[in-house]
């Protein structure tokens, strides 16, 4: 690809070459904490920097916060939504220049990174509609004259801990439902992808400004995890925290939420699989395969790692596979040519490479890829060839998660083996089974079928749509966000009891005369 200017993109989102890291909505904090730059994975330049948030700037913001919901959680829920709207259709004017700066910040391909900028719109139009329907339920009374029923209220802060792989989607999902419920958001973004979060907010400025929504209920701050990360988990302040990353971080941040006996939505690892059965359309399946596999270079929680193929058909496919992984266009992400980008910074890349040497060491043999690119258009160092790999599954790497292009092949004999080394990891995310065959199709979303959040049939891993509720089983955290009723959990649920008598019955029977 042809060196490009990027300085026209940023200009157009408000970026300078220095940017503040704290917002409280409308107003940019001067910031106490370290300046630090931001590289593009794909060339290797300087994007720009960020001033980050340092521990007076965060208590700041969640004092602004709290005094924001006091006002915020009054406002009618269709007028939440109607800023929802609004912040909707502004991301539609800006679609174009925050997907080239997500795909040139975090690396994965133009086309993705309009995808992201999608995804956030589509939620925007689905939490407007859900701002009209944050419905209860009635219940009948065992008791003569009154009258039972719950409803939801307004919760609080909602801290918004977000991964680098999707560096402006996941702060939606969390925020526009957050809003519509009446809830205030404090956004502290991976400090991988600062600029994709500061430009968020430059954007959704003007119209809280337009709406005269109170400075604290959309809030940034770009800090360093080592500095803020254990106070925002263990912040009283604070009921829900959504949590996007790796198993063991989560882990730890269950911990610290659950020690102040607070709320946690826990996004962490995937270790996903596709059982491919005799009976699966072989073309269709490939290319859910590859997608799966080798988009965002592999850095999806639900990006496909294992491939469980029916023997009957693991040598046919396998050789199908490699000869599309041979194919495969690598290069800058911006290039409209490149179906693979970077991985996201050198530390990746040797994770990638410790898992292939582990792959080996274990027994496994890899059939392709699996090397680091040389070259003036690689020279950035975060280029790899997707790898694949023949394993067991009980494998100590393959139990693990490895946020890179690696992909396992496993071979099984019946569908009942297919489904239990389907399940037997640690994580349960996402998964999919290839069938024509309605038995088997139907087997897999049964009880006995596949144990993660999200299960399809002929459609693969990744790219879940906004209208379902996002989430996995397992040492993926159980939470859920997005669509379907995951507004709940943004919420705090109370029963009511009316009495509309004169009398004063007590539940069970209970006498009781004073």
């Amino acid at each position: 690809m042809k060196d490009f200017d990027f300085k026209a993109v940023l200009a157009e989102l408000g970026l300078e070459s220095v940017n503040p890291g704290v917002c409280t909505g409308t107003e940019w904090k001067k910031t106490s904490g370290k300046f630090i730059e931001s590289y593009s994975p794909s060339d290797g330049k300087l994007i720009a920097g960020v001033q980050q948030c340092g521990a007076d700037d965060y208590h700041e913001v969640i004092a602004t916060a709290k005094n924001a919901f006091l006002t915020w959680r009054m406002v009618p829920a269709p007028k939440r939504g109607e800023l929802v709207r609004q912040i909707g259709q502004e991301l539609r004017k800006y679609k174009e220049p925050l997907g080239k700066l997500v795909s040139y910040e975090m690396g994965k391909i133009y086309q993705e990174g309009l995808g992201e900028v999608q995804e956030m719109i589509d939620i925007c139009d689905f939490a407007v509609g859900q701002s009209r329907q944050l419905y209860g339920f009635t219940m009948h009374s065992e008791r003569a004259k009154h009258r039972m029923y719950d409803q939801y209220h307004p919760l609080g802060i909602v801290g918004v801990v977000s991964a680098f792989n999707f560096p402006v989607a996941v702060w939606s999902w969390n925020a526009m439902i957050a809003l519509i419920a009446g809830d205030v958001v404090v956004w502290k973004p991976s400090s991988k992808v600062y600029l994709c979060a500061v430009a968020v907010h430059k954007i959704i400025a003007g119209v809280l400004k337009e709406n005269n929504v109170p400075e604290g209920v959309l809030n940034l701050v770009a800090a360093d995890s080592k500095m803020l990360g254990d106070s925002l988990f263990s912040d009283k302040n604070i009921p829900l925290v959504s949590f996007t990353g790796s198993t063991n971080i989560g882990k730890k941040v269950g911990r610290l939420v659950g020690e102040r006996l607070g709320r946690s939505i826990l996004e962490l690892g995937g270790n996903n699989a596709i059982i491919v059965t005799p009976e699966a359309d072989m073309e269709m399946t490939l290319r859910a395969v590859v997608f799966g596999a080798v988009g965002t270079c592999g850095q999806r929680c639900t990006s496909t790692r294992r491939i469980i193929l029916h023997e009957s058909v693991y040598d046919e496919f396998k050789q199908k596979l490699v000869s599309i992984y041979q194919k495969l266009p690598i290069g800058h992400a911006l290039d409209e040519k490149t179906l693979v980008g970077p991985l996201v910074d050198k530390w990746a890349v040797q994770d990638f490479l410790n898992s292939i040497e582990r792959v080996k060491q274990e027994g496994g043999k890899i059939i392709i890829g699996g090397e680091v690119l040389e070259g003036e258009e690689y020279s950035s160092g975060t280029f790899v060839r997707p790898c694949i790999a023949e394993v067991e599954n009980h494998y100590s790497i393959v139990q693990e998660e490895t946020f890179a292009p690696l992909l396992y092949l496993i071979k099984y004999k019946t569908l009942e083996e297919a489904i239990q080394i389907h399940n037997d990891v640690p994580q349960g995310l996402s998964s999919a089974i290839f069938s024509t065959n309605m038995l088997e199709t139907e087997t897999f979303l049964s009880h006995e079928g596949s144990d993660c959040g999200i299960a399809n049939i002929n459609i693969g891993t990744s790219g879940a749509e906004i209208g379902g509720a996002f989430g996995g089983e397992k040492e993926t955290g159980g939470g859920r966000e997005s669509g379907s009723d995951a507004w709940k959990a943004y919420m705090r649920r109370q029963t009511n009891t009316v009495n509309y008598s004169t009398e004063l019955p007590l539940a069970q029977g209970i006498e009781f005369n004073v």
